[in-house]
C-alpha cells in the first residue's frame, strides 16, 4: 500500500528555468538507488531569453544522471568532451563516478518559442564499488528501448527490469524505470521483484484504493498487497524504483557513502581539478556558499543535474 505521498515544491535551476522537485525529500531521502528528481517545464512560450535557461557547467561525483524529454531539445556537453543534443524518448546516462563536469543548454529558439520544452531528470546513486569508476555517457535511442502496449496502457522502459521487459541500458545495481502513459479508465499493477517503489504523477490523475492522486505527486509503495492503478483521465507517469544501496550523502551536486568525499568534491570544484567540458569552458557555477548545513542534508537548490 502507499507508505508515503510526496507533493512537487518549486527550485529555480536558472534564472529562468524552475522546476518541481520531488527528491530528495525529507521524509524520504530516495526510492531505492533513485536520490534525486526533477520534473521541468512545460516551460511557456518565450523568445530571447534562452541563455538565460542555460545550466551552466557544473560537477558530479558518486551518482548517474538519467535526462529524459517529453518534447523539446537540450544540448548536453561534459568534460569527457561529449556533446549531445538531447530529443525526446531518448535516455541520456551520464556516469559522474569519480568526478564530471557538464552544461545543459536550451540553443533552439523555435523549441522554446513553441513552448516545447518538458524533461524528467533523475539522479542514481552509485554502488560503493563504483563511486570511484571512470566518468562515461552514453546516449540510448527510442529505437533501443522496448515498448509494450495493451488495453490503454503504453510503457516504454527506460532502465532495469519490470514486466518482463529488459533493455539495453547499462545500469550499476537492480532498479527498474518507466515512461507510462494512460486512456481514461486504464488500470495496471506496480512491478514486482523490487523492495522500493514509487510512482511520479507527470499529468493526469489516478484513483488507488479508492483515493484520488494528482499531477505533481510521487506515490511511494511499502509493503503489503498490491493495490490496482486505475488512471482518471489521461495521464503520464514515471515509476521508478530498486534496491536500497545504504546512506548516502548529499550536498549540491554531490552524492557520496562517505561525507569527507564530499569535503574533498567541494574542494576539488574550487581548485579547478574537476575539469571543464572542453568545448564550453567560458564560464560555469561557482561552488556555492556552505551555511554550515551537514553534507546529509538535501541542498536548498540543485542545477537540473
Amino acid at each position: 500500500m502507499i507508505d508515503l505521498v510526496i507533493d512537487a515544491r518549486e527550485a529555480a535551476i536558472s534564472p529562468l528555468m524552475k522546476v518541481q522537485r520531488i527528491l530528495p525529500f525529507r521524509l524520504r531521502r530516495m526510492v531505492g538507488p533513485f536520490i534525486f528528481l526533477d520534473h521541468a517545464g512545460p516551460v511557456p512560450a518565450m523568445t530571447g531569453v534562452t541563455a538565460s535557461m542555460d545550466v551552466l557547467p557544473h560537477p558530479h561525483i558518486g551518482l548517474s544522471t538519467v535526462s529524459y524529454l517529453f518534447s523539446g531539445k537540450v544540448t548536453h556537453r561534459d568534460s569527457l568532451g561529449v556533446e549531445q543534443v538531447i530529443r525526446p524518448g531518448e535516455v541520456n546516462w551520464m556516469t559522474a563516478g569519480r568526478g564530471i563536469a557538464h552544461s545543459e543548454r536550451f540553443e533552439d529558439p523555435a523549441v522554446l518559442a513553441g513552448g516545447g520544452l518538458e524533461m524528467i531528470q533523475t539522479w542514481v546513486a552509485l554502488p560503493e564499488k563504483d563511486e570511484e569508476s571512470a566518468p562515461t555517457f552514453v546516449n540510448y535511442t527510442p529505437e533501443q528501448l522496448p515498448v509494450y502496449t495493451d488495453k490503454g496502457v503504453w510503457m516504454r522502459l527506460i532502465a532495469g527490469d519490470a514486466y518482463g521487459l529488459g533493455g539495453q541500458v547499462h545500469t550499476n545495481s537492480p532498479l527498474f524505470y518507466l515512461h507510462v502513459v494512460l486512456d481514461a479508465g486504464a488500470t495496471f499493477g506496480l512491478p514486482t521483484g523490487y523492495s522500493e517503489r514509487g510512482i511520479y504523477l507527470a499529468k493526469g490523475s489516478v484513483e488507488v484504493a479508492g483515493v484520488a492522486y494528482h499531477s505533481g505527486q510521487m506515490l511511494v509503495f511499502g509493503a503489503g498487497p498490491d493495490p490496482m492503478i486505475r488512471a482518471l483521465e489521461h495521464t503520464v507517469l514515471m515509476l521508478l524504483g530498486g534496491e536500497p544501496l545504504g546512506e548516502r550523502f548529499i550536498w549540491w551536486n554531490f552524492v557520496s557513502s562517505r561525507k569527507e568525499r564530499i569535503e574533498q568534491a567541494k574542494e576539488d570544484w574550487r581548485q579547478g581539478r574537476i575539469l571543464l567540458p572542453p568545448n564550453d569552458n567560458h564560464e560555469f557555477i561557482p561552488l556555492p556558499e556552505d551555511k554550515s548545513r551537514p553534507a546529509g542534508s538535501a541542498p536548498a537548490a540543485n542545477p537540473l543535474s
